[in-house]
């Protein structure tokens, strides 16, 4: 009989990752401290469009990570209460960047009307993806952390990590204003602050802060079924009517900011829809995206000190569920995922 005590894990970041992996690692026994600088979801997980979309343009190295990632959300479904996916799906046209995934079908006009019966002029034919969906991320990561919390772990907010201990070039715990939290192991899940952790331990890790734009608007009820992506509009709505939308940052010019970004979406959705004249921007604002240098998501353990796991990557939401199930095993159970062999941080030492 196993009498070891359970792993002592601290999990800096309480995103939607960092909940995934406080969850997985909790119902594995360890005892598991979630520890953030700000709230809970105060980072990009709460601007994020959060599309369940496992296509790909071209060559894709994580290829087998993102083919489990849906399967993995639908897993958790069933155990998190609370935490739900709008398994709506999406249409895609008129965009070109060669995004492709094996459950996607080309329709026609009439079906796409079905779909979305309130779109003005349904284009001639558009790629359908009905194994998709979207989340509520602040929700989900709300979710995922009172899971964690029902199975023994400790969340503690407003906490920042200035350092770390390291005796023998192992990392021993992390240091707060309230005393140092001991762990046999620490997980850096902090989105675009990862990367400043990892060099308090030596390791320069190229991860930068990628823009966004996150827009919601106040909308009627009804006029998006599941996700729209066209080279008008990426837009999907939730059941109480919040409609939101995602664009590329351009630049800081003033035409270009969030505010007026929204206004003129607003114009674009209200040309492309029935029954959208009265939506209103309710919300905009600058998502920074925690974007490695190669695109590659970074999981694994720090090369050249022990006791250290690493867990960042773009996007985010849709890898979260299944990045927390693979390190979780790693980090608990010893079990090396496959699946995480183009994510280790040691490539960057190469």
């Amino acid at each position: 009989m196993n009498h070891e005590a359970p792993k002592r894990i601290v999990v800096i970041g309480a995103g939607i990752v960092g909940a995934s992996l406080a969850y997985h690692l909790a119902s594995k026994g360890a005892k598991v401290t979630v520890v953030e600088a700000g709230g809970i979801a105060s980072g990009v997980t709460g601007t994020s469009f959060a599309w369940i979309n496992a296509s790909c343009a071209g060559m894709d190295p994580i290829a087998a990570l993102r083919g489990g990632a849906i399967a993995a959300w639908r897993r958790l479904e069933t155990q998190v209460p609370g935490l739900a996916v709008r398994w709506h799906g999406a249409l895609s046209y008129g965009t070109q960047d060669g995004r492709v995934s094996p459950s996607c079908t080309v329709i026609d006009r009439i079906r796409i009307a079905q779909l979305e019966p309130q779109l003005r002029q349904p284009p001639e034919q558009a790629l359908h993806e009905p194994e998709q969906g979207a989340l509520d991320a602040v929700a989900a990561t709300h979710a995922l952390l009172a899971a964690a919390r029902a199975l023994g772990a400790t969340i503690r907010m407003q906490t920042p990590v200035p350092g770390f201990t390291v005796q023998d070039a192992r990392v021993t715990g992390v240091e707060t204003a309230a005393g140092v939290i001991e762990a046999d192991m620490v997980v850096l899940a902090a989105g675009t602050g990862t990367a400043k952790l990892a060099a308090q331990l030596g390791v320069d890790l190229p991860i930068h802060a990628s823009p966004a734009i996150f827009l919601r608007y106040q909308a009627p009820p009804g006029l998006v079924r599941g996700i729209i992506s066209s080279h008008a509009m990426e837009v999907r709505q939730d059941e109480d009517g919040a409609m939101l939308a995602a664009e590329d940052y351009l630049d800081d010019t003033l035409e270009n900011q969030p505010a007026a970004m929204a206004q003129r979406v607003a114009s674009v959705i209200r040309n492309e829809l029935e029954g959208a004249d009265a939506i209103a921007p309710e919300f905009a604002c600058i998502g920074l995206r925690p974007m490695p240098v190669d695109g590659v998501p970074v999981i694994g353990y720090l090369p050249q000190v022990e006791g250290a796991y690493v867990c960042a990557m773009h996007p985010g939401v849709l890898l979260a569920a299944i990045a927390g199930q693979l390190a979780s095993g790693e980090i608990v159970d010893g079990e090396p995922a496959p699946a995480l062999e183009a994510c280790r941080p040691a490539r960057f030492l190469a």
